[in-house]
């Protein structure tokens, strides 16, 4: 299964539809949005021809985002769980490292998504996956945006710059 992972689009309309796009080029079956959307408008988009699941960030104050996202995807609110080809998930927006430290660290899930730092991030610890795909370029972090794509039979994950 492939599966697209973005965050932190922090309302750049322009930023939502290219994902969706290298989303679409790519074939994902399903797509991660580990919050920050911001607004539902900028949720639209994922309204897409693949599963759509997104967590809340600490900047996604609109309330109505919950219910854009549910017509078309799933909400999952502060913290998911997800199993996507027998693979176990959590998804994250990030703000804590502590709360991310624990879900690493816990051994429950073989992948481990988050966003919040507009830092990529691939790594592993004890078996889990560690992922964050960047977010909205800022200063102090990275210059590009950019999204994942995860191949859960081989566990390749490739980032996209947009």
């Amino acid at each position: 299964m492939l599966v697209g992972i973005c965050s932190d689009t922090h309302d750049d309309l322009d930023l939502a539809n290219a994902a969706v796009s290298t989303f679409e080029e790519a074939g994902v079956d399903a797509v991660i949005h580990c919050g920050d959307v911001v607004a539902p408008f900028t949720a639209t988009p994922f309204d897409a021809d693949f599963e759509f699941y997104a967590v809340r960030g600490n900047n996604d104050g609109e309330w109505a985002l919950q219910e854009v996202v549910n017509e078309f995807g799933t909400y999952l609110g502060e913290m998911g769980e997800l199993t996507l080809d027998d693979r176990e998930f959590a998804v994250y927006h990030g703000t804590s490292e502590a709360i991310v430290d624990a879900l690493v660290g816990c051994g429950s899930y073989d992948y481990v998504v988050r966003g919040h730092t507009h830092q990529r991030v691939h790594e592993e610890r004890d078996g889990t996956v560690h992922l964050n795909p960047g977010g909205l370029p800022i200063p102090g972090a990275d210059d590009s945006y950019s999204v994942a794509t995860l191949d859960t039979d081989t566990g390749e994950v490739e980032f996209h710059e947009l």
